[in-house]
């Protein structure tokens, strides 16, 4: 089976609003919503690829130190798609620049208790619970 590394990110506001990106038309999983982030890239780390990623779908800028791993996911998507999902996930609540969808049908800011009225993407619904039990008891 073939493994799929990816790195994600949630952008956590002052409000502690997480953003959720939607998936474009002509992808894989189109219209559902995600954390943004992306494939780790051959001699990249996981926290190098969510630099790039940021910059790239969100046009942030995001430095390395800012980024607090989290937890990591590991999903099946052998039946749907031939690859198993490996994703370190990390906290951040600093970047430069302002948040806007470049590679997303649209970006929205969520509390975490409120994600689940989305339809994220699965591997990304599993995380829902996990943030929002650690942002409301932060």
């Amino acid at each position: 089976m073939k493994t799929l590394l990816v790195a994600a990110a949630a952008l956590i506001n002052e409000n502690d609003e997480v953003l959720l990106a939607q998936r474009p038309k002509g992808k894989r999983l189109a219209g559902k919503w995600e954390f943004p982030g992306g494939k780790v890239e051959k001699n990249e780390s996981p926290e190098e690829a969510l630099v790039r990623e940021l910059h790239e779908e969100l046009g942030i800028t995001v430095k390395k130190t800012d980024l607090e791993p989290f937890w990591f996911l590991s999903h099946d998507y052998e039946k749907e798609f031939g690859f198993h999902l490996l994703m370190p996930v990390y906290l951040c609540r600093l970047w430069q620049g302002d948040p806007h969808p470049k590679e997303h049908e649209s970006i929205v800011w969520e509390f975490p208790r409120e994600m689940h009225k989305l339809d994220m993407i699965e591997a990304d619904a599993e995380l829902v619970a996990k943030l929002s039990a650690a942002l409301e008891n932060a």
